[in-house]
């Protein structure tokens, strides 16, 4: 079954394929071996190539390379393209320059979250969406309907339809036979990442353009003699990064270049590994983890609130959104832990224990960073002060343990001793 049901919520169900390889694939294989790379969101990428510890802190240190061609990047162009992203996202397009980025969401009628997304605003009536590799074709799909008018755009009373005053055509622009301007996307992240890229440019101005550009702000510009798109945004928390938008054809010459230029600096390619371990540092949600998933996590229980705009006068969705603005009484939360030689690695699912041993939420995703373990939990609002002491019961990993007595999972409410004291950090960290 796949479409908009009467309740709002729109249901697709991916048509099963093997996972296919990145723009990249034959350049990681150069780099690493088949052991090391794994599927992912419908596409086969690398974990790692030296090792995760190495990759992390080439990016807190100088720059890592992210092979990111598997995320979709759609186009909307004609004069109804605004209409149709302010009605089909959370943010405020209107309010969105040319040159400029914004960090959204769309939504089914019902509230659920089917993407977190970027929006680039190219020129008066050309935008460029990037979505989640994994939710592409659900989103793409969710768009053709919602553009012919199959789509339940609110619930009470019930509105089905979607009609733009004026054309606006959508366009998969990693589709290399549906236009000439095609773009897949290449993320350099770590403070080295300006030198590197001033080293691909004869323009002697680009150091000063790239220091100077804000954070989701973009321009376009030849590297080499390829044609970029170039972003300051990313996926690590490194106040330096960028991604880079080129045409899929031109990505393994790019990949490569950086690698080059930037292997005297200290670049390095980086895997999934690390680009896990990085985010849940900084504090960064994954769909379906932070996001959505089992537990249906809302922006507001994220801490992306600022980006869904209630004051808007309709986005699909906005109803029961506003009212889980009013109601939501779990968040998510950084948490610091030891990750001293011995202690045992957190995993997702461990319950987190407050200081009157009660269990208040619960991980969803959990890495090494040095010598500290970052976790990201859902847990009750009111233990998610910064500065809480909250600690973390190991559940069990195999029957021996379960036959010890050691839990195999455990509700909210529930009484626990906690195995690793710990503490709530910031909800966000820059680096």
């Amino acid at each position: 079954m796949q479409g908009s049901m009467p309740s709002g919520q729109f249901v697709f169900e991916p048509p099963a394929a093997e996972p296919a390889p990145s723009v990249l694939y034959d350049e990681h294989l150069k780099l690493t071996s088949k052991s090391r790379m794994s599927p992912f969101a419908g596409y086969v990428m690398p974990l790692w190539y030296s090792s995760i510890a190495a990759e992390h802190q080439a990016v807190r240190q100088a720059a890592g390379l992210f092979d990111c061609t598997h995320m979709g990047v759609l186009e909307f162009a004609g004069g109804g393209a605004v209409g149709v992203l302010q009605a089909a996202t959370t943010n405020d397009v209107h309010k969105l320059a040319v040159g400029r980025a914004q960090y959204s969401y769309i939504l089914d009628a019902a509230g659920n979250v089917l993407d977190d997304i970027i929006v680039y605003r190219r020129a008066e009536q050309l935008y460029m969406v990037v979505v989640n590799a994994a939710n592409e074709p659900k989103i793409k799909t969710y768009l053709k309907e919602l553009l012919a008018g199959r789509v339940v755009i609110e619930v009470e009373p019930q509105r089905t339809g979607f009609s733009p005053c004026e054309p606006c055509i959508l366009r998969d622009m990693r589709d290399t036979t549906a236009g000439s301007d095609c773009r897949v996307d290449i993320a350099l992240q770590g403070p080295a990442s300006i030198d590197v890229l001033a080293k691909l440019s004869s323009d002697r101005s680009i150091t000063e353009k790239l220091s100077g550009l804000k954070p989701f702000a973009f321009f376009e510009r030849e590297l080499s003699g390829i044609d970029c798109l170039i972003c300051r945004t990313g996926y690590t928390g490194s106040k330096v990064g960028f991604e880079l938008f080129v045409h899929p054809d031109q990505a393994t010459r790019l990949w490569n270049l950086i690698l080059e230029v930037g292997k005297p600096l200290g670049v390095l390619p980086c895997g999934l590994g690390a680009r896990d371990s990085l985010r849940i540092e900084a504090g960064l949600p994954l769909y379906g983890h932070e996001l959505d998933g089992k537990f249906g996590i809302s922006p507001f229980e994220a801490g992306y609130g600022w980006a869904v705009k209630l004051d808007k006068a309709f986005f699909v969705g906005k109803a029961p959104m506003a009212k889980i603005a009013q109601t939501y009484d779990m968040q998510v939360a950084r948490l610091k832990f030891s990750a001293a030689k011995g202690v045992r690695p957190i995993r997702p699912d461990d319950p987190i224990i407050d200081g009157c041993g009660v269990c208040v939420g619960w991980v969803l995703s959990a890495a090494t960073a040095g010598e500290k373990q970052y976790a990201l939990a859902y847990v009750s609002r009111n233990a998610a002060t910064e500065g809480n002491a909250l600690g973390v019961y190991y559940l069990a990993r195999s029957q021996s343990q379960v036959q010890q007595g050691r839990a195999e999972r455990m509700d909210r409410g529930q009484q626990a001793q906690a195995d690793l004291a710990g503490k709530v950090v910031g909800r966000f960290e820059k680096f």
